[in-house]
């Protein structure tokens, strides 16, 4: 089955929509094999980073404006996230620009962030605009990573085809295990 499968047609065909809906949910590990599909001519740069920002601007204003309407009701029954919420709502206070713009770039805020910053009264039209720069740029910095990546894995490796589906599997296990690893550092560090 596997060895029929067409990498190439299926990245082509569907790799755009990929990368829209992977950065919609939380997609650094989508956006950088975005970044080397492109390096790779499968897809192209621009329009990875493109995707990747509507779809990055557009989830976080989901979230901002679930956290207006229902972070009153939603966000004392997430106990176990408290000390990022104490966090984020600190940043807000004190830095509310720095704070929409970063959200996103912190470990463990990019679904909670935008919901706290909504349920804090910041201004939406404020959010959005921030919003929508912040959403530019962490996808160019994350699209661009990944193409970078791609020109090396071509210069140690050679021809990248033979090697496309390891270097997903690869780079999508590297992300669970660093994501593993910090969760359970943050769970010892808890009384």
């Amino acid at each position: 089955m596997l060895e029929h499968l067409d990498l190439n047609y299926l990245l082509a065909t569907y790799g755009y929509w990929a990368v829209f809906i992977g950065c919609l949910l939380e997609g650094e590990t989508i956006l950088i094999l975005g970044g080397v599909a492109a390096h790779q001519q499968v897809l192209k740069l621009l329009p990875v980073i493109a995707y990747a920002s509507l779809a990055g601007m557009l989830g976080d204003q989901l979230l901002f404006w679930a956290g207006r309407y229902f972070g009153d009701r939603l966000l004392p029954r997430l106990h176990k996230k408290q000390a990022a919420i104490d966090k984020i709502t600190t940043l807000i206070h004190r830095h509310p620009t720095v704070s929409i713009f970063s959200v996103r770039f912190l470990y463990g805020m990019r679904l909670l962030g935008p919901m706290v910053i909504g349920a804090s009264r910041i201004s939406p039209l404020k959010f959005a605009c921030i919003n929508a720069i912040g959403a530019l740029v962490w996808a160019t910095l994350f699209a661009s990573a990944g193409y970078w990546a791609g020109e090396f894995l071509q210069r140690v490796l050679g021809d990248l085809k033979p090697y496309r589906l390891p270097i997903a599997l690869g780079v999508v296990g590297v992300v669970v295990a660093v994501g593993l690893i910090r969760h359970y550092r943050s769970k010892r560090r808890q009384p």
